[in-house]
């Protein structure tokens, strides 16, 4: 038995790994059958306000409910301290599913003891766990994305002098042409770097989206007295990119026939174990990596991934399934990203099960908001950052006081800790590669970026927001990432 001591915010957790099991609790406390083929039903047309989205989310959300024969789901959470339904912010309630599947144990009950057995067999079972409950599965022939360069800008960010590149990804409609979808990703490189250059690149909403959000949340307000992350970027001699992921993929239900998703399915609607929006914008990620490696300006070798909030757990599902991302930054992701499942603290799995977040998942997950519980899930997300490994990851999150989603100063509803645990528990399969864990299994202080090793950690005082966490995540990737020598003046 190992036993890893964590010290969060006024209450020791302990990682307790047991045989084949681990277990997350206080450390003062003991230890589908698939659905039958749906004809193609007539394209609705798109929806033109949010109330006819939300009326066809209910209903899709309604179609999975009853091919799971779940009469209904346990209620989502609120901010509301007085609600009977309000979150859990009491660490000390938050492990009421302590046992952790361990992810260097097999199915067959033999451990995982070389980098081989984890490669040939242990990876592939966890990775057929979250395709078949969690994310869902990608379909296996996609449609080809050819790239266009729309406009090319000379222009100069923060006193350097840079190219931007405004690019669309056409995805091919020919297979049918009732479902447009393009990619909008814009890529800024300094104009004189002597060869190829490293690219940072976000995974972000549009100006358009953001705005509504700022108006909504003011802990979303990107606005910042110091250079932007791009500038600070561009500053190391690196490229900066944004990859807007509702371009081609939309974020509801309603839309889950639109954008990517629609053109596979051919309009139809998912199957429990099809993809959600979550792994559709991974693929969109994926393909701008792939538009990377024919441009000669970057080094597509060397490409970090950022991604804030569900975009974030975007950003983590794309870092887990395609290993040519090179460093990730993962900022406030929360469930259904880098936070454990069974850690109930802030945002819950009932939450992401909701009309309003179900898109994201397969259909498979609605079951564990009723009548299965977190507990239950053959999976949690140590082990989606376990898939990662080796390579580097760095985590960033602001203050478990407040929630940000109540007009308050604070990022609770991320669950700090939760991801701070599931980082601590990756740890093995990170050391088993060869690779450094976090190098601690303590909650550290506010302010403290821990960035020696392989994984990476930081809390700021703040709200929900990647501003603060940004020069903290580009020391840690500078340990990765390097831009070409510039020449020697003659």
């Amino acid at each position: 038995m190992t036993i890893l001591r964590s010290m969060v915010p006024g209450v020791a957790m302990t990682l307790v790994l047991i045989g084949g099991s681990a277990a997350l609790r206080p450390a003062a406390q003991t230890a589908a059958t698939a659905p039958p083929a749906t004809p193609l039903p007539p394209r609705p047309a798109p929806a033109a306000d949010q109330s006819a989205i939300q009326a066809a989310s209910e209903k899709d959300h309604q179609r999975l409910l009853d091919l799971l024969g779940i009469k209904e789901l346990r209620p989502p959470v609120g901010s509301d301290s007085k609600s009977p339904h309000a979150a859990n912010y009491d660490e000390s309630k938050a492990s009421p599913y302590p046992n952790l599947p361990d992810p260097l144990l097999l199915k067959n009950g033999k451990h995982v003891t070389s980098a081989k057995i984890w490669w040939d067999q242990r990876r592939p079972q966890i990775v057929e766990d979250f395709d078949r409950e969690i994310y869902g599965r990608m379909p296996a022939k996609l449609p080809k994305v050819t790239w266009e360069v729309a406009s090319t800008t000379p222009e100069t960010v923060g006193g350097i002098q840079v190219t931007t590149k405004k690019l669309v990804g056409h995805v091919d409609n020919s297979g049918y042409p009732q479902v447009t979808a393009n990619i909008d990703l814009i890529l800024t490189v300094p104009a004189n770097a002597a060869g190829p250059v490293p690219v940072v690149m976000e995974m972000a909403f549009s100006k358009e989206f953001m705005a509504v959000l700022v108006r909504q949340i003011p802990e979303m307000d990107p606005g910042s007295n110091g250079p932007t992350w791009q500038q600070q970027v561009l500053a190391k001699g690196w490229a900066c990119a944004v990859l807007s992921p509702t371009s081609y993929q939309p974020d509801n239900g309603a839309g889950l026939t639109e954008g990517i998703m629609g053109l596979a399915s051919h309009g139809r609607p998912r199957k429990l174990d099809d993809w959600g929006v979550l792994r559709a914008w991974a693929w969109g990620a994926s393909r701008a990596l792939d538009y990377f490696e024919t441009d000669k300006s970057v080094d597509a070798k060397q490409v970090a991934l950022e991604g804030h909030s569900r975009n974030g757990k975007a950003a983590l599902v794309a870092m887990a399934y395609d290993p040519r991302f090179a460093v990730g930054y993962l900022s406030s992701s929360g469930e259904g990203g880098a936070k454990l499942y069974r850690h109930i603290f802030g945002e819950p799995t009932v939450n992401l099960a909701s009309v309003h977040e179900y898109q994201w998942m397969a259909g498979n997950f609605l079951k564990y908001a009723g009548p299965l519980t977190p507990g239950d899930m053959p999976v949690d997300n140590h082990e989606l950052i376990a898939l990662v490994a080796p390579r580097p990851l760095f985590i960033g999150v602001g203050s478990s006081v407040g929630d940000g989603y109540a007009n308050t100063r604070g990022d609770g509803w991320a669950d700090a800790t939760g991801m701070f645990l599931a980082e601590v528990a990756a740890g093995p399969v990170y050391r088993l590669l060869g690779a450094k864990d976090l190098g601690t299994t303590h909650f550290p202080p506010i302010e403290t970026p821990l960035i020696d090793g392989d994984l990476g950690f930081r809390q700021h005082p703040g709200g929900h927001t990647p501003i603060p966490n940004w020069p903290a995540f580009l020391t840690f990737a500078g340990r990765y990432l390097h831009a070409p020598a510039a020449p020697k003046p003659q």
